[in-house]
């Protein structure tokens, strides 16, 4: 297995231009192939994910052109559900399609199937597919049930009332947005418990909104979607920087700073993990903010009790920052950490306690006491690219951490570590 070994820095500085977000880049480009006409999509993140999609799309019958080294891509589309008859999907690891391309799919006519890595078949779709199964659709699943393999004979989406636990992942709902102005009647959606992630479906809702579609968002308790709507081509959509990655860079000046900046989010972003700025100025950094970027400088960091429900990815890193704060941090209500790339809970305990950490490991929350010292340790990854990027923070202290099989970082952002290096002196 290849490894990166990291060596502890005096300290770090420097300015990062964010790769575009993971989560916009393919809710863009999915809209953006049910919707009439060409649109050019900006800052494209070129990574693994965003290949799974456009691979499919592609599979679909949608007319992708690249330039500017993938960056930028048109989407030529007729609009309205794809017009495939058949299709066998394979979407790697990526939630961000599986799920939003599960629903889609359902809309027009034909069959087909939907696959993926050995770890997205132990990932539950089951409350996705049982709302679209109350909307008329005909899913089956090929392996253990309530997993994938699926296959999807459609005949079109009916519309009308539907309910879906939004205790798991914010994704199901999301995928059932993105389709539901294409149902042939319109869409009332009640929510099951409480709801994860709230800050994805807000971005869900505005990217919809840039493609011509009205949501009534009713307290996240109900949503409507109503009838007679298509998606239409705005001409143009920008992804915005990607917040998850920004959290890193910032983590890491706090820890060491100097003074990072991160370019292409900022104040204005509709992504919800920028609010980990100000989860670091509550620990002691000091934070600015732009329009379009952040800067953060390093503070006397401590602890805290924090619910990072509503910012899961970002949570991870403050999970490896907390090693540099002064007392105990608790991250409580981040249960859907398990049904991630990995059992994030307990990979996260694991590779926390490697380090020196005293960690308590609860059903959805962490408890984390700091080591004086960080200790040297190999980090295993579990082929999740956040494991990695968070874990690169631990050799913010004196130690050097090996990081085991750096390349997992590709599924979101494969120059990560060529840009964290860039932020270390020379």
């Amino acid at each position: 297995m290849e490894s990166l070994t990291l060596k502890p820095p005096g300290r770090v500085d420097g300015v990062i231009q964010l790769p575009g977000s993971k989560s916009l880049s393919n809710r863009l480009l999915l809209l953006s192939s049910l919707a009439s006409g060409t649109t050019e999509v900006r800052n494209l993140l070129e990574s693994d994910d965003t290949q799974h999609m456009t691979t499919a799309l592609e599979t679909l019958g949608i007319g992708l052109s690249f330039f500017d080294e993938g960056a930028r891509c048109l989407v030529k589309s007729p609009g309205g559900p794809f017009s495939a008859s058949r299709a066998d999907l394979f979407l790697g690891n990526a939630g961000t399609a599986i799920r939003p391309l599960c629903a889609a799919l359902c809309l027009g006519e034909g069959e087909f199937t939907l696959t993926g890595e050995p770890r997205m078949l132990e990932r539950p779709i089951a409350h996705l597919v049982d709302a679209l199964r109350q909307l008329g659709a005909d899913i089956s699943y090929e392996g253990q049930e309530g997993y994938p393999p699926l296959r999807i004979r459609a005949s079109g989406l009916l519309g009308g009332s539907v309910s879906i636990r939004g205790n798991v992942s914010s994704q199901y709902l999301t995928a059932l947005l993105l389709a539901s102005p294409l149902a042939q009647e319109a869409l009332q959606i009640e929510i099951i418990g409480d709801l994860v992630s709230r800050p994805y479906i807000d971005m869900t809702i505005d990217v919809m909104r840039r493609f011509g579609v009205s949501v009534d968002n009713d307290n996240y308790r109900a949503f409507h979607v109503p009838g007679g709507q298509a998606y239409r081509s705005p001409g143009t959509a920008l992804v915005e920087g990607d917040a998850s990655s920004a959290s890193y860079f910032l983590s890491a000046a706090a820890i060491l700073g100097g003074t990072v900046r991160v370019n292409g989010v900022g104040a204005d972003s509709i992504q919800g993990d920028v609010q980990h700025a100000g989860i670091l100025e509550r620990m002691g950094a000091v934070v600015r903010r732009g329009a379009d970027f952040i800067e953060v400088s390093r503070g006397s960091l401590k602890g805290l009790d924090l619910d990072l429900n509503h910012i899961p990815d970002a949570a991870m890193t403050v999970a490896v920052t907390a090693l540099f704060a002064e007392g105990k941090t608790i991250i409580r209500n981040i249960g859907n950490w398990r049904v991630k790339e990995t059992d994030r809970l307990s990979a996260m305990a694991t590779e926390l306690r490697k380090v020196g950490a005293q960690v308590v490991e609860g059903p959805d929350f962490l408890e984390i006491d700091p080591p004086r010292q960080i200790q040297p340790a190999e980090i295993s990854t579990y082929n999740d690219h956040r494991m990695a990027m968070s874990f690169s923070l631990a050799s913010l202290g004196t130690a050097e951490i090996t990081i085991l099989d750096p390349g997992c970082v590709s599924k979101t952002f494969p120059e990560y570590f060529d840009n964290f290096k860039a932020i270390l002196p020379q």
